[in-house]
Formats: C-alpha cells, structure tokens, sequence
C-alpha cells in the first residue's frame, strides 16, 4: 500500500515524538492519481500542511512512479472509520498541556484531553508546550536576525525588565521568530525547572479562552494565563476581530506587566501597524523593545542548511548548501522544504546527495527562477524604481546618481541569481568581476549605515520576489 511504504520512509525523517503523535494517526484514502490523508481537526490540519505536507508529496510522486500527484490533508475521518480514538487526540491546547510529562521522561504518548480538564483545579505547574529543538544552539545567526537574538538573550538576564517587556519580534513569517521566542523559553526552564512557561499562538489563545467559558471555568483559565513567569504569544495579529478574547488578552497582559512578569510576542508587521487591533493594546506592545526579523542574506542562509543537516545527521556538502541558499530566499521555512526535497530525492535514489542529486530536487524551483529574476529583469526593476534609464545603469558614467542604483543591482543580482561576479559583470557593460565585488561589498555596508538605503533594498528585494 502507498501509505504504509510512505509511513516507513516518514519514520526515518522525523523523530520518533513526533511521529507517533502527528504522523501515525493520520488515516490514508488513495484515489487513482491522489492520496487524501485525514486530521481530526484544523490545527492538526494546520501543522501537517507546514511541516510535512511538501515531503510526504514528493514520496507519494515517487513510490507510485508518478502517478500520484496531489496530496490532500482534510479535516474529517476517513469514510467508514473514526479516526482517533479519544486518547489519541494530542494535547495541542495549553489546558491540555498542563499535565503534559517532563522533559526527561521516556513516554512519547501525548495526554489526552480529558485527563488534563480533570486536573485543572490542582495547583499552578510548568506548561511546557515547547519544542525542545527549538534552542539557542541550533538557531542560526547572521546580519538579518542578530539583534533579534541578543534580545533575547538578554531577556535571560534580566526577566521582566522594563527596557525589554514586552519583547515584541516581528517580521515576515518563516525567519525564525518561534524559534527565538521558544528558544528563550526553553532557556528559562533550565536556569529555572519550576518555572512558569506558555507558548502558544494567538488562535490557541482564543481556542482556549473559548473552552474555558464553555466549560464555565474562566477564572480558572485566568489564574493560569496571570500566574506565569514567561508567556510567549505568536501571531499576536491574528486577535483580530475576536473581541471577547482580544479583551482578556488585554487584561491577562497588564497583569502580566503589573507583576514584572515576561512577555514575547511575535507579529507580521512592526507594532505601530497593527491598525485592526485596539488601540491601547497596540500602545502597550511598544512600552519595552520591537525588533525586526529579516530575510537572511546567502551566508546565513548556507549555514541554516549546514546547521540544519548536521542536526538531522545529514550529509550535506557545503557546495550542495550554497547551491540550494542561491536558488531558495524567501525564507526559513521554504530552506528546510527545498532541503527535505533534496534528502528525499537522494533517498529514494539510494545515493549521496551532490549538485546532480540537488538540481533534481529543485528542478521546479529552479524553472521558476529562470522565468523570473536574471540579472535583466534586476536591471529593469531598479530602472524603474530609480526612474533612470538602462543605458545609463549599464553605461559607464560614474556620478552618484547612476553609480549607487548600479551598486544596488549588482548586490541584488548576486544575491539573487547565483551567478558568478564574472557573468554579472558582463551584464553591467563589461565590467571586470572586481568592480561587482566592490560594489556588493558597498552595498552591505551601506545597508547597515544609511536606513533609506536599506529600505530601498528591501523594497527592491521584496519586489523581485512577489
């Protein structure tokens, strides 16, 4: 059966945790040319599609030889059959992790709801709703993510500080905020074992708050979420619109902040621009430090692979790494997909993996690169955002005018194309490779000196990937 060899080869990519709670209960219905797995609710639904949706495609593609094409995750059991049995539901909301078993347990079974709720009158414990791989050592630093992490960091020494409270990180998704904000929290808990840690997402928030009325336990639901030391909110922008819950957030918050207790959240946008939310919370997000994540340039990127394989006990060769940071720069998250792809691909061939092994993998990725960024459409599009003409971009003439959009392409062109200082020197009217090196060496420095520089990096650099 497709499913069951897809089960086998799964087991050796994930850990045997999360294969037991996320993989194993997942019911398989195969169609002629689709696999159609079923979750019980939409968070599973959720966690499936981000983490091992891409992998498992690509296997079923490649053990049915292609017949197989699509793979969907749907909410529901599979007809005939009920998918879970209720202990086998695992504990994705922080009530139901509360009874969750310590770090240095063996068991790997998740606790069932039930046991959870009946436990929720006994005294304030540790939540750990953490991944444990989440850490300060396996998260990868560079320019576009350093002062996000020394925050952090520095949250450790003084919790609760004012100048840090509330640490609010933000940025696109997929570069690493969770990471940092679960990577404090697991800090925490082994400076502190008795501490009081939640992690959760705005909608587990309102999912929980929700239950608690329902359950008429509310007050229960506030002394937990105002009797903590750290709590770690991500996605804080997706309160939107649910009032009743954006109104105890308010007050749990306060509370919060009141009690010198820490708080992380995370957003897509800087606090100020969180305009759908209410004004005075929105206010109090901006009391301690806003840090902003950004996507990571090529070096950092390479290390987030090499970083990433050797945790995972991959081979992975550096001039493999390279290649795949040149082709995928999105962010994190789109990394780790085009990396389980090439591990897949090397898997299944039964070989090592090398550039042959790697071009396959991304063979799409790279088609849709090829149609859209080169170093012409760079040069048209920084045209256009300067409003100079192409000739004078490619031209010889060496005022500030010209020469700064020039340096900017030339920077946005290696970053983005993979080709060698030789080739984009070539595009920019013959140019010699040392003069491209010059000016991606001027662009980064530029970058971290003048702010309206930067932005207009950004922008240009946002603009070639949409």
């Amino acid at each position: 059966m497709l499913w069951a060899e897809c089960l086998e080869r799964l087991r050796k990519h994930v850990s045997d945790n999360h294969f037991t709670m996320w993989i194993r209960p997942l019911e398989a219905e195969e169609h002629s040319d689709c696999l159609k797995l079923y979750v019980p609710n939409p968070y599973w639904k959720s966690h499936i599609e981000k983490d091992y949706h891409e992998i498992i495609s690509i296997m079923a593609e490649q053990i049915s030889e292609g017949r197989v094409r699509q793979v969907d995750i749907l909410v529901g059991s599979r007809p005939g059959k009920d998918i879970l049995k209720q202990s086998e539901v695992p504990a994705t909301t922080s009530a139901a992790l509360q009874s969750a078993p310590s770090q240095n347990t063996t068991t790997h079974h998740p606790t069932p709801l039930t046991k959870a709720t009946s436990n929720d009158s006994a005294k304030p414990r540790k939540v750990r709703q953490l991944n444990p791989a989440l850490n300060f050592n396996l998260f990868v630093e560079g320019r576009s993510n350093q002062m996000a992490a020394d925050a952090c960091r520095k949250v450790l020494t003084k919790l609760g500080a004012d100048d840090h409270n509330p640490l609010f990180l933000y940025g696109p998704t997929g570069l690493g905020k969770t990471h940092l904000m679960q990577a404090v929290g697991n800090a925490l808990l082994q400076q502190k074992p008795n501490a009081k840690v939640m992690y959760m997402t705005a909608e587990s928030f309102v999912q929980d708050f929700v239950s608690a009325l329902q359950r008429k336990k509310i007050e229960e639901f506030k002394k937990n979420c105002r009797s903590l030391d750290l709590m770690l909110v991500d996605d804080i922008h997706l309160l939107a619109g649910k009032e009743a819950s954006l109104q105890e957030f308010f007050y749990t918050f306060n509370a919060l902040l009141d009690e010198s207790k820490q708080i992380i959240l995370t957003s897509d946008r800087y606090p100020k621009e969180l305009t759908e939310l209410d004004p005075r919370l929105v206010s109090r997000f901006s009391w301690g430090l806003s840090v902003g994540v950004e996507p990571p340039d090529i070096e950092t990127r390479t290390e987030i692979l090499l970083k990433k394989a050797e945790s995972s006990e991959i081979d992975l060769p550096r001039n493999c790494a390279l290649f795949i940071a040149q082709q995928v720069v999105a962010n994190v998250r789109e990394l780790e997909g085009a990396l389980n792809r090439v591990v897949a691909t090397a898997r299944f061939r039964g070989s090592a993996i090398d550039l042959e092994v790697v071009r396959e993998s991304l063979k799409d990725v790279l088609a849709i690169r090829a149609r859209n960024i080169s170093v012409e459409n760079i040069q048209k599009v920084v045209c256009e955002y300067f409003r100079i003409p192409l000739k004078e971009l490619t031209g010889p003439k060496r005022t500030r005018i010209y020469a700064r959009p020039r340096q900017m392409a030339m920077g946005l062109a290696r970053e983005l194309t993979g080709d060698s200082y030789p080739e984009i020197g070539m595009a920019f009217g013959g140019r010699d490779h040392s003069t491209v090196m010059h000016a991606c060496e001027k662009v980064q420095s530029l970058r971290n000196q003048d702010p309206s520089f930067n932005d207009d990096y950004k922008n240009l650099h946002r603009l070639l990937q949409s």
